[in-house]
């Protein structure tokens, strides 16, 4: 039983890092999907005209993404919940809602592939603000909710009556974009981006997965998936491939965006005060005649 006004936590510590352990020793922080969002991130934070000094960087992000904050003078601490990529990296090992940071901290943080699997994800978000400096920058991504729908609706159909969780529930954007709010974020900005990954084995599916960290870390004993369901479920992936023999399977990745509130950043207008109204701006020109 959780303390009153602690929320009671839905994921197990330890099997989270269990996988996450698990998965850095499978591609040292390198696995495809967390190269892509790392590239993103740094694709968008070259668009932003500010000079940053000091960034804490969550998450296995590889070597990559820390060796190209650093080359651009960026001192970079990094914090991750499980050993392997901390120790990797001389980091520290933590989780994201039990930050220990100092307020006002750093001038930019960066998450990578860790808001989804966090217990109290409001509560990590408010703690990223507070040891941002004002004026300072919070991007993140992470593996939304309309991702695996091939694989979640093939496990459903081999399970049959007796469905169990083998992927842990996932987070909409629209979500996202109300934490943000809720967490004092100025300036949020939340979008996504859909992968359509094509697949020739339902094991190199799997295995992918694994290199990401997921699977079932929800608390509680965990449900295996008995050997006659796995072959049901790969005999159905493989039912469901194209003529070229590949079956298309769905990843939405969600990035974040806010800034640590500054009394010199812009405000949105006062509600009400638009001089023109919506219906008007829509309305084309008229068209000019001879």
């Amino acid at each position: 039983m959780s303390k009153i006004g602690t929320p009671a936590e839905i994921f197990d510590r330890n099997r989270r890092r269990h996988l996450r352990d698990r998965a850095f020793e499978r591609t040292g922080g390198r696995d495809f999907i967390g190269k892509l969002m790392s590239e993103e991130i740094l694709d968008r934070l070259s668009l932003v005209k500010r000079d940053f000094k000091k960034c804490l960087l969550v998450g296995q992000a590889g070597h990559g993404l820390r060796t190209a904050l650093e080359d651009q003078n960026i001192e970079t601490v990094v914090a991750d919940s499980s050993f392997a990529p901390a120790l990797s990296h001389g980091g520290i090992q933590c989780d994201e809602d039990r930050l220990p940071f100092a307020d006002h901290s750093f001038d930019l943080i960066i998450n990578i592939a860790t808001l989804d699997s966090v217990n109290d994800l409001p509560g990590a978000l408010v703690l990223t603000r507070r040891i941002l400096k004002p004026d300072g920058l919070f991007l993140a991504s992470f593996i939304g909710a309309e991702s695996l729908t091939t694989l979640k609706s093939i496990l459903m159909q081999a399970e049959g009556d007796r469905v169990s969780v083998h992927i842990h529930p996932q987070i909409d954007i629209r979500t996202a974009g109300d934490l943000m709010a809720r967490a004092g974020f100025a300036l949020p900005v939340i979008d996504s981006d859909g992968l359509r990954l094509r697949y020739s084995a339902f094991d190199k599916l799997i295995s992918d997965i694994r290199d990401m960290g997921s699977g079932n870390i929800l608390k509680g004993r965990v449900q295996t998936l008995p050997r006659h369901v796995y072959q049901l479920s790969k005999s159905a992936f493989e039912k469901s491939a194209d003529d070229d023999g590949k079956t298309t399977e769905q990843i939405e990745l969600i990035y974040l965006s806010g800034w640590a509130p500054h009394p010199d950043q812009p405000a949105p207008a006062r509600r009400g005060s638009g001089q023109m109204s919506l219906k008007d701006a829509l309305k084309k020109p008229p068209k000019k005649t001879d």
